[in-house]
C-alpha cells in the first residue's frame, strides 16, 4: 500500500482524512511568544480571538526537517511508499525541509503542490485516489506534478488588516482599501501569490463579480470538482456563492470546506475562494 501525507495547509476535512487514509503534518502557528501546531492545539477561531480581542500578531512557521523525518520514519516502515504533498515551495521552506528528510529514505517521495489551501487539496485528493487504485508511486508523482500547474486558486479578502499585521501589505494599502471599500482578489500563479482583480463594494457584491469573472464564458475548466473555501463566512454568503457557481458552471461536485489556520492567520475571517482545475 501507498501512504499519502500532506502539510496541514491543504485544509482537508476530518471526514476525507479518515476515508482516504491521509496523514497531515502540522505547520507551526506563532502568536506572540507562544507556538502552536496548526489544527492540533489551535483553530482559526482561536486566531481570530487573539487578533481581534488580544491584539496579537499570528504568523506561520514551516515544518522542520526533524518533524518530517519522525513522520516519514514511522510510515516508511509500514508502507510500500510514502508520498508527501507540500505547500508551494515559493510560500514556505516546507518543501525544502521535506526533501531533505525524504533523502534519508528509499521509499519516500515529495511533491510540490505549487499551491495552498484547497488548491493543494486537489492534488492531495487525486494522490489518495490513485494510491487506492494501486498505481505506481513514480506514476502518481508524475501525474501530480502535471496536475499542479492546472489548479486555479484564488480568494477574495474583505479586510487587509490581517495581511498588514503579517507584514504582507503596507499600512497605507490597508487603510486605502478600507476607505475605498476595495476587496482584492489574491491569485496563485506559477506557485506564487499575486493581486488580481480589485473589487469594490460590499463583500457579498464583490463575490458575485468574482465568481462571474472566474467561471463565465470559459472553455478550459475541468468540471469534476470545485471547492468553496472560507474560514468563517456567513451561511447566506456561502449559499449565494454556491448558487452563482451553479449559474455559471456545471460541476459534478461542489464541496464547501473551511480554511485552516494558515489562510486564517494571513487573511482573516471574511475570506472566500473558489478553487478548481483547468483541463
Amino acid at each position: 500500500m501507498i501512504k499519502i501525507t500532506a502539510d496541514s495547509t491543504c485544509d482537508l476535512s476530518e471526514e476525507i482524512l479518515k476515508t482516504m487514509n491521509i496523514t497531515l503534518i502540522p505547520l507551526h502557528i506563532v502568536a506572540g511568544d507562544q507556538v502552536f501546531l496548526d489544527g492540533v492545539d489551535i483553530t482559526p477561531q482561536d486566531i481570530f480571538r487573539m487578533v481581534e480581542q488580544e491584539d496579537k500578531f499570528c504568523k506561520t512557521a514551516a515544518v522542520n526537517v526533524y518533524q518530517y523525518v519522525s513522520v516519514f520514519k514511522e510510515l516508511a516502515a509500514q508502507f510500500e511508499a510514502v508520498i508527501h504533498i507540500c505547500i508551494s515551495s515559493d510560500f514556505s521552506t516546507c518543501y525544502q525541509n521535506a526533501c531533505l528528510a525524504a533523502s534519508e529514505f528509499d521509499n519516500v517521495y515529495v511533491v510540490d503542490s505549487g499551491n495552498l489551501s484547497t488548491g493543494s487539496r486537489h492534488i492531495v485528493y487525486d494522490a489518495a485516489v490513485m494510491a487506492q487504485q494501486g498505481k505506481d508511486p513514480a506514476e502518481i508523482c508524475r501525474t501530480l506534478e502535471m496536475t499542479a500547474s492546472k489548479v486555479e486558486a484564488s480568494f477574495v479578502i474583505d479586510r487587509l488588516d490581517y495581511l498588514h499585521k503579517g507584514g504582507r501589505c503596507s499600512g497605507l494599502d490597508a487603510t486605502g482599501a478600507r476607505i475605498l471599500n476595495i476587496k482584492p482578489c489574491i491569485e496563485v500563479v506559477n506557485g506564487k501569490m499575486k493581486v488580481g482583480m480589485k473589487y469594490r463594494g460590499s463583500f457579498d457584491h464583490c463575490l458575485e463579480n468574482y465568481v462571474k469573472d472566474r467561471l463565465s464564458e470559459r472553455t478550459d475548466i475541468d468540471y469534476s470538482r470545485l471547492f468553496i473555501t472560507h474560514p468563517a463566512c456567513a451561511e447566506n454568503t456561502v449559499a449565494k456563492v454556491k448558487e452563482l457557481v451553479n449559474q455559471y458552471a456545471d460541476f459534478e461536485e461542489i464541496i464547501e470546506t473551511r480554511a485552516g489556520c494558515t489562510v486564517s492567520s494571513h487573511c482573516g475571517p471574511n475570506t472566500l475562494g473558489i478553487l478548481f482545475k483547468r483541463c
